[in-house]
């Protein structure tokens, strides 16, 4: 009987499914050497957590890696190819739950909710002051939202800012948008931080990406804007993003990645009122659960008959897979 691996559990509905392919391990934690240790002697790991850069030498027996999501960063894929085990994702099925955290994110730093509702804890005490946000609020639209990433996610962002909100939308992404783009337009990173009132990061976690925001983009966008990650916490560079709200060059951030998590207790983010913090939810909902889980059971179907996923990662290593099933 095969066995597959669950760094964490996922949707019961796919899960039962996937229980119907073979005998389902569900990690107890996800530290490295539990990863490692549950590994040995399973065919498939699902992967909701990051996987030590050595599991596919220390649980050889592996052949497939499913990402049960769309970043694939959390598997150490040139080690993977190495193996002959395949890598799949699930892209864009949660497109829609990200988007829509996104809009929430835009609608409650435009409004100051958090800090509304800190003066209403007060009772009656802070009525007065938490009535004054509303002075200073403002409305999304005709404002100008950048766009870093423009794949499932930020089309989806796009879709709904722009035809429910009126907003202009900027892009910026590795590939020219189509000609019958109806949202966006491309520019370039300097442009796109200079002109949005919202920059909103939706772009994988690539060597190219990493760090890609730093103390001159914070400086170079426009002044009183707002930041949204939705994409990895590295993608900008932590230090001088909290060096950017902590002196007001930004108006606020909404983040629900970061570096490390969870977020320490003494981390300064916790401090700043202009900062929404989630815990790396966006994409999460029972809705897309239950997608994602489908889609990667599908391809733990593929692979555990010695099939191509859909969506294959690391098509290089099709032929070392499919001589593991020779």
């Amino acid at each position: 009987m095969a066995r597959i691996l669950l760094t964490q559990a996922i949707h019961p509905q796919a899960q039962a499914r996937l229980a119907e392919l073979g005998e389902v391990i569900v990690a107890p934690d996800t530290r490295a050497e539990t990863l490692r240790a549950c590994a040995v002697g399973c065919d498939v790991v699902m992967v909701r957590a990051q996987l030590p850069d050595d599991i596919f030498a220390a649980a050889p027996s592996l052949v497939g890696a499913v990402r049960h999501g769309a970043g694939v960063d959390m598997i150490p894929i040139d080690e993977a190819t190495a193996h002959g085990v395949l890598v799949a994702n699930v892209p864009g099925v949660n497109a829609n739950a990200v988007a829509e955290h996104v809009l929430r994110s835009l609608l409650q730093l435009a409004r100051f909710s958090a800090p509304m509702a800190l003066r209403l804890q007060a009772r009656s005490a802070g009525w007065a002051r938490a009535r004054g946000y509303a002075d200073v609020g403002f409305e999304l639209h005709g404002r100008t939202l950048g766009l870093v990433g423009y794949g499932h996610v930020g089309r989806a962002i796009a879709t709904l800012c722009a035809t429910g909100l009126s907003m202009k939308l900027l892009a910026h992404t590795r590939s020219p948008l189509g000609s019958d783009e109806p949202h966006a337009q491309h520019v370039p990173l300097s442009e796109l931080l200079a002109q949005s009132d919202f920059v909103v990061l939706a772009c994988p976690l690539t060597e190219s990406t990493r760090g890609l925001i730093g103390a001159a983009e914070l400086a170079s966008m426009k002044p009183g804007a707002y930041l949204v990650n939705v994409a990895r916490g590295p993608v900008v560079q932590e230090a001088a993003l909290i060096d950017a709200l902590q002196s007001g060059r930004l108006a606020g951030a909404a983040l629900d990645v970061f570096d490390a998590i969870p977020l320490r207790d003494d981390h300064p983010y916790w401090a700043l009122e202009n900062v929404l913090i989630t815990p790396h939810v966006a994409g999460i909902t029972d809705d897309s659960m239950r997608a994602m889980g489908q889609g990667a059971v599908r391809a733990v179907e593929h692979l555990l008959r010695g099939a191509v996923p859909p969506n294959c990662i690391n098509p290089q290593a099709v032929p070392a897979f499919l001589a593991r099933f020779g």
